[in-house]
């Protein structure tokens, strides 16, 4: 028998019949969008550092006792610089000018004190973080996020450690200097006039975030 005849459009699937409406064109699949890294956030604003040649102990206690009129509840002091520097002696200025109550003292072994307020004033919480080798984690028994609002906080060796409390902060930097002169435009203490070249020091002023943008660190160098 003969095979019955073929439909044309079944031998050749690109002929269509005419009479047969083409198919309409298929949209792209959408496709997912990208996915989305973490917002960047601002850097806090950074104020111009201030540079200050100090020439005895008296002269760092005298700047711990000015900056003490800069300072309100709130702030963080971070201080830095090798042993011997002056970080403590600066901080019992501080505290004199503060007006709080007992003598300031390394609190190495007992990691922080905390001086009250004489006044109406902020009292000052004194942590000593050279024992401790981890961040903010290893400080969570201080409760330094709570005593912050209410008090004025200073923090020995904090670099690398409390940076998390708050984008606020002043950090001090105490280098021993060679000779008695400071860099340009730094404020020499002539306090003591038988300075010798291990007394001198240099002090590096930086304040971080809105607090410090406006507050004038210049007042420190008259």
């Amino acid at each position: 028998m003969d095979a019955a005849p073929q439909d044309p459009a079944r031998q050749d699937p690109a002929r269509q019949d005419p009479a047969r409406p083409a198919p309409a064109p298929q949209a792209p699949a959408p496709q997912a969008p990208a996915p989305q890294g973490p917002a960047e956030t601002a850097p806090a604003e950074t104020a111009p550092a201030l540079a200050l040649t100090v020439t005895s102990a008296e002269g760092m206690r005298d700047l711990g006792r000015r900056l003490a009129k800069l300072l309100r509840a709130g702030d963080l002091v971070m201080l830095s610089g090798e042993l011997g520097a002056g970080k403590t002696t600066l901080t019992r200025g501080l505290g004199e000018g503060l007006g709080v109550r007992g003598a300031v003292t390394s609190p190495t072994f007992v990691i922080a004190r905390v001086h009250p307020s004489l006044g109406d004033g902020p009292p000052l919480v004194h942590v000593d973080a050279y024992r401790l080798g981890g961040g903010l984690d290893e400080m969570e028994d201080l409760d330094l996020d709570v005593s912050l609002p209410d008090s004025v906080i200073v923090v020995e060796w904090g670099e690398g450690k409390v940076e998390e409390l708050t984008e606020d902060r002043l950090h001090l930097r105490i280098d021993r200097a060679t000779g008695g002169t400071g860099a340009a435009g730094a404020t020499t203490d002539t306090s003591a006039t038988d300075a010798t070249e291990d007394d001198v020091r240099r002090v590096t002023l930086t304040g971080l975030g809105a607090r410090w943008s406006t507050a004038d660190l210049n007042s420190l160098a008259a």
